[in-house]
């Protein structure tokens, strides 16, 4: 098999070998791909005999319904299953930010703020997101439900040196 540019198809239609386009599969093909592989699957569990727990469980089902619509039930559920257990995309965590009055010039980094937060305030790790530490102040995101905590545990708290004062920064 060889995959080319439409630029190279000169040079290749000019060595010896006859081209030949192949096709690629189908979704019926790629349908048909799975539905054997699960039958493989299915005879191998059957064969090795490690359904004796499902079929004390299905048992019941197969007084009350033909086996083959059990199976057939069984299948659609798995379907099912598989359609919602597709990777679901995750909101990202909505933060709070906080001002707070030092910054760079005060000789401050983020891991004095974040040492401050756990040790003054009485964070979480969980609790403290980005810190954006800029030259004359810096903003805090935290999660919401501790916001107030951060701006009354750390307003007062000295770093490097430096009082801090803090407050919910509004513009987001």
């Amino acid at each position: 098999m060889l995959l080319v540019t439409a630029a190279q198809l000169p040079y290749i239609r000019s060595l010896a070998a006859p081209l030949a386009p192949v096709p690629l599969p189908s979704s019926a093909d790629r349908a048909r791909d799975r539905i054997d592989t699960l039958g493989a699957e299915i005879e191998r569990l059957v064969a090795d005999g490690a359904v004796d727990a499902e079929l004390a469980l299905l048992s019941p089902l197969f007084e009350r319904f033909d086996p083959a619509e059990v199976a057939a039930a069984l299948l659609a559920l798995r379907r099912q299953t598989s359609d919602v257990s597709q990777p679901a995309v995750t909101p990202a965590p909505t933060w709070t930010r906080v001002f707070v009055n030092v910054g760079k010039k005060d000789r401050v980094a983020a891991k004095d703020l974040v040492g401050a937060l756990i040790r003054e305030v009485g964070l979480e790790k969980n609790h403290i997101g980005r810190i954006d530490v800029r030259d004359t102040f810096t903003l805090l995101e935290v999660a919401p439900a501790v916001a107030e905590k951060v701006v009354r545990g750390f307003t007062g708290v000295t770093i490097k040196g430096r009082r801090a004062q803090a407050r919910l920064d509004r513009q987001l």
